[in-house]
């Protein structure tokens, strides 16, 4: 499975992004798809999970109300719509996924990693 993110950038602290995470090579029908992040000298961090099948949702305390994921499934797609970001959102944002659902917010519960997408929140 491969994971290709996009959509990253610059945007002002109010402002909003959107991500998007297409997945292509073996396609599971099951499982889960989400995002971490990675600011500068700190630890990877859960951002935000969804279930392939049904669609629950599960978000990390510092984004819950202002960031959204979703997904397509036809496309294999998964979103990110942030809003009102903050400087404090700036990082690289990850896509995951795993071959099994359960709310998941440790890397190593993610079987599948992309590459990585810049976003940069200013002041």
């Amino acid at each position: 499975v491969q994971l290709q993110a996009s959509g990253g950038g610059l945007a002002q602290a109010g402002g909003s992004l959107r991500l998007s995470c297409a997945a292509s090579g073996r396609t599971f029908s099951s499982g889960a798809m989400g995002w971490f992040r990675q600011a500068p000298g700190k630890e990877r961090e859960f951002v935000a999970v969804i279930r392939r099948s049904g669609g629950t949702t599960y978000y990390a305390d510092s984004v819950r109300g202002r960031f959204t994921i979703s997904r397509d499934n036809a496309k294999n797609t998964v979103y990110l719509q942030m809003n009102s970001l903050k400087p404090e959102d700036t990082a690289v944002y990850y896509c995951v996924a795993s071959e099994v659902w359960r709310i998941a917010t440790i890397p190593d519960d993610y079987d599948y990693w992309g590459q990585g997408t810049q976003v940069t929140v200013s002041s």
